[in-house]
């Protein structure tokens, strides 16, 4: 093997590290060789793309629901062998190649890995030396969509009650007793790291002791051709205090937006991100009494690395 190394590496454009449309992505592959080395052919690929892909079983056939989409493909032939004579040589030691692509200036989903799919945008480095001696590399960079609202048409860019107080009522009926809960969030539009208060008003006139618990509820939604396929999760952000029978209450928290969760997107024809704010009455020998209120998870601002620290939903 006369090719030790091949490393690929793309030089970054802001402190995130993220590239967006629009953006120059450049970089540089590193092939180190002991000797002399031919070449076949010798090219860098960037591509960015969506694919989805899960199993299923139907009448005891095991299925698999797959599809992608290709949202841009670049090829840069750095050396090739046209002539096929063994000409195309690169000498030993340490050689450094250039490339550079641009992005195009569309609208293009953020980088992202869900349960049944991903959003990858990725480098690859490809050397032949002969059809048995194929060395590789490759690398993934973290994209982020340019769209202020990846959530909306673009009729509807301007959102105003994300920016609104929610609310949300219901009531149960437990016996002969009857039990309301009013929920409200300060907003509908949370950014990353940000927080909000949110309040539960129960009128417990049961006889049960009820409880108010707080949720974060995620819900992933994948698409392969015809067939669609959700996979949801809820967090428990923590538990109010119980409220006993014949008595009312108003249970408020600050709930804080976690900065590694990834923004609510729907600008990908494969799958989209929703989120829900949801508040549950735990009622012993009952049916749980819930409210969910829509919550929008915008992009917030990077902050400076700092030494970790234990974190908690509530403050």
């Amino acid at each position: 093997m006369t090719v030790k190394q091949l490393l690929l590496e793309y030089d970054k454009v802001n402190e995130r590290g993220t590239l967006s449309p629009g953006d120059t992505l450049s970089g540089r592959v590193t092939v180190v060789t002991d000797k002399e080395t031919k070449v076949q052919c010798f090219l860098v690929k960037a591509k960015g793309k969506a694919e989805v892909m899960w199993p299923e079983q139907d009448r005891g056939a095991s299925l698999v629901h797959s599809d992608k989409k290709t949202y841009f493909y670049f090829e840069d032939i750095i050396l090739q062998d046209k002539k096929g004579d063994g000409s195309i040589i690169i000498g030993p030691g340490k050689n450094v190649y250039s490339f550079t692509f641009e992005i195009p200036k569309r609208d293009m989903p953020s980088s992202y890995k869900g349960k049944w799919g991903k959003i990858i945008y990725s480098l690859r480095a490809k050397l032949t030396q002969s059809i048995w001696q194929v060395h590789k590399a490759k690398t993934e960079f973290p994209f982020l969509t340019k769209s202020e609202f990846p959530f909306v048409s673009k009729s509807e860019m301007i959102i105003i009650g994300l920016k609104e107080p929610q609310y949300g009522t219901r009531i149960s009926f437990y016996g002969s007793g009857k039990v309301t809960m009013n929920v409200s969030s300060e907003k509908m539009g949370l950014k990353q790291g940000e927080t909000m208060e949110v309040s539960a008003e129960v009128l417990n006139n049961s006889a049960h002791t009820v409880t108010p618990k707080f949720f974060l509820c995620e819900k992933q939604t994948f698409v392969a051709q015809s067939q669609r396929i959700v996979h949801t999760n809820a967090i428990l952000l923590g538990t109010g205090e119980s409220v006993s029978a014949a008595t009312s209450r108003t249970v408020s928290t600050v709930l804080t937006v976690p900065s590694h969760l990834p923004p609510t997107f729907f600008n990908c024809s494969k799958m989209k991100l929703e989120y829900r704010l949801k508040v549950t009455l735990d009622v012993p020998l009952g049916r749980d009494l819930e409210i969910k209120l829509p919550l929008v998870i915008l992009l917030g601002q990077p902050k400076p690395p700092k030494e970790k620290a234990k974190r908690s939903w509530f403050t």
